[in-house]
């Protein structure tokens, strides 16, 4: 039987284990650069983070603010993005250590990485657990979406690795404060990453402080898990007032209100929009209108939605790691892993009320989904010596074949293997990189009027203004017509002018003065 207790190991391990998956992706960047942010989601997360950075947050309304309308930001009543804290907060250590917000991304997955391994080791030996936290680095890693963007996914999966780490540890020692406090600030780290689906980590959580700890000291328990956590509301609370005016009013909730999105769940109504809408924000409306679908759920759209989205899991498994996974079924006759099992169901059943579905959602139950890969590589050892070893080394010989590909940048077979890589950006096909790099090589301070896009090219956004508008030497602004643009540019009568011009692929920058 597995001892839960944790392992102590030198402080180089876990170091280790931090930096190998930051050195793997720079080493990428000749052939692989900075990911250029790309989408509403992106540029939204960086104005979080650069308010934060600033020391806010929240920003004032801008006075012209009808010329920097775009998805996913509120103008009113403060110019804030619409996301919760704790990606943004991960964005803002990389802003104000290194000028760059995505070393945030990348110091968000080397915790992630060495806080997998501190979690598998309260379930599984250490040999196995160090398997599991280079699954990690592979699945996860340099290829991975999470770590090649902007909204990331690695701040809540740490979150729940601190989580499923401290109740096993809590099990061998019920009274110890550490774990206690640990499970506390897991929950509050995912509270601020992932508000919703931190409600499905701590019914698991609560569920297995059920099962298995003793009666006598669960309100201890549940008071020093309050108190952990506390921290973490208090600073939910105060950014929902910042830039909502409301403490329980969360800036998600008031851009629904005011824009009609992100959508409803399925067993509510659609929102409607409060304020009017531009044309790229109409279709995003529309768009997930229709993805929601008229009225409210039915048990029939619920299943089809279910089982439509079964294939997106693959996400967190490799083919190659399927043999683990079919081989944890044998091991469902222990009480702990169906505890693990029942905690998947919570997600999965959970999420798919939200009639979308990324892999971030479900972040915080990563590292569970890698035990139970782990479980089943140790039954197949269990069944032959080196069975399930040898999974484990094909699968990373997999990826160093892969990474290798990428690292030598051999377009063709970058092309080939695409479909095996989770994401990583790959050039500069939206100018974005030229664009900007022109604007900021042009000496003063620039105004740059967007064009409306066609309707094919309307999912694609270019506002991305930083926290404070007028300081910035760069100011993105909706085009509105010779009229409406004279006011902006008396406005700024210092700046350059120019054109976006979006009816082309990729877009054109044409200065006017």
């Amino acid at each position: 039987m597995l001892k839960a207790r944790f392992h102590p190991k030198p402080l180089i391990q876990y170091l280790l284990l931090f930096v190998a998956p930051i050195a793997l992706r720079l080493a990428l960047l000749p052939t692989h650069p900075v990911p250029p942010p790309s989408g509403v989601d992106d540029f939204s997360y960086l104005l979080l983070s650069d308010t934060l950075a600033h020391l806010r947050l929240a920003n004032p309304s801008h006075a012209y603010n009808r010329f920097f309308e775009t998805d996913y930001v509120l103008q009113e009543p403060t110019y804030s993005s619409l996301y919760p804290l704790g990606q943004g907060l991960a964005l803002a250590l990389g802003q104000v250590l290194v000028r760059q917000a995505w070393a945030g991304v990348l110091l968000s997955e080397g915790l992630f990485c060495a806080l997998s391994y501190w979690m598998l080791c309260g379930w599984v030996e250490r040999r196995w657990a160090l398997v599991g936290s280079i699954i990690v680095i592979c699945q996860f890693g340099p290829l991975s979406a999470w770590m090649n963007t902007y909204f990331g996914g690695a701040v809540a999966a740490s979150a729940g690795c601190i989580v499923f780490g401290a109740l096993p540890r809590l099990r061998a020692e019920p009274t110890s404060g550490r774990y206690k406090a640990a499970l506390g600030l897991g929950l509050g780290l995912a509270f601020l990453a992932r508000p919703f689906e931190s409600t499905l980590l701590a019914v698991s959580a609560v569920t297995y402080l059920l099962f298995w700890m003793p009666k006598k000291g669960r309100t201890n328990l549940i008071l020093s898990v309050v108190m952990a956590g506390a921290p973490a509301g208090i600073l939910f609370l105060m950014h929902n007032h910042a830039v909502t005016g409301r403490w329980l009013t969360m800036p998600y909730m008031l851009n629904r209100y005011q824009y009609g999105v992100p959508a409803t769940f399925t067993f509510q109504q659609n929102p409607v929009p409060h304020r009017p809408l531009t044309i790229e924000q109409q279709v995003i409306y529309e768009t997930q209108v229709r993805a929601h679908g008229e009225g409210t759920d039915t048990p029939r759209r619920y299943v089809s939605r279910f089982i439509g989205r079964l294939p997106t899991y693959r996400f967190f498994y490799d083919p190659v790691l399927f043999l683990g996974v079919m081989a944890f079924i044998p091991a469902l006759h222990h009480k702990k892993w169906q505890w693990v099992m029942l905690t998947v169901g919570i997600f999965i059943v959970g999420t798919t009320f939200y009639p979308y579905f990324q892999p971030h959602y479900i972040a915080p139950l990563t590292s569970l989904l890698v035990l139970i890969i782990l479980i089943g590589l140790r039954t197949l050892d269990d069944w032959g010596t080196w069975i399930g070893r040898g999974v484990a080394i094909a699968y990373v010989a997999q990826f160093l074949f892969l990474y290798g590909i990428h690292l030598y940048g051999n377009q063709q077979w970058m092309i080939r293997t695409a479909n095996a890589v989770r994401y990583v950006n790959w050039g500069d096909p939206q100018d974005r990189i030229a664009i900007n790099h022109q604007l900021l090589e042009t000496p003063g301070n620039h105004l740059v009027f967007i064009q409306p896009a066609p309707p094919r090219y309307r999912f694609i956004s270019w506002m991305q203004n930083a926290a404070d508008i007028d300081r910035s030497r760069i100011v993105w602004a909706r085009d509105l017509g010779s009229v409406e643009n004279d006011l902006l540019r008396k406005y700024y009568p210092d700046r350059r002018v120019w054109i976006l011009k979006t009816e082309v692929f990729p877009p054109k920058l044409v200065q006017l003065n």
